[in-house]
């Protein structure tokens, strides 16, 4: 694990949008989440982005947004052919230990449909839902306490 740089923004953009399509999602949806999807070098600089590696190679990665005592994981994907091997695992107990470190109390995840199920066995718990994109589409939300 390590943090991201700048000059990886790209990649994890490229990561995102594989992870998101790997769901079979219709590519109008896609079209709309783009900006969504997208790391900037900006975002990259300023807030907590760490890379999942092998082989020298960045095939995962999380981001993190806001505050404590509440943050919120923004970005957790990885590369479609790496999944089911504990990268997200991985990624997600850094994240917890990201937050813990900044004094946070718990990591809020607005989760993919399809993402439940993996954030529920690492020890989130529901906590609603909040509405999302296309329009009457609402995700899960999962608090992890960290």
């Amino acid at each position: 694990m390590r943090r991201a740089r700048p000059s990886d923004a790209a990649a994890l953009t490229r990561i995102a949008h594989a992870s998101k399509r790997h769901w079979r999602y219709p590519e109008e949806w896609i079209a709309l989440w783009r900006e969504a999807l997208t790391v900037t070098p900006w975002v990259v600089e300023r807030a907590p982005v760490y890379c999942a590696e092998e082989g020298g190679a960045v095939v995962g990665f999380y981001a993190l947004s806001g505050r404590a005592p509440a943050m919120e994981l923004e970005h957790c994907w990885v590369l479609p052919a790496r999944i089911g091997r504990g990268i997200g695992a991985r990624l997600l107990e850094h994240a917890a230990a990201t937050g813990r470190a900044a004094r946070a109390s718990t990591l809020s995840i607005a989760s993919d449909p399809f993402a439940v199920g993996f954030y529920r066995r690492m020890g989130a718990r529901p906590a609603g839902t909040v509405p999302s994109t296309p329009r009457g589409r609402t995700l899960p939300l999962l608090l992890l306490r960290v």
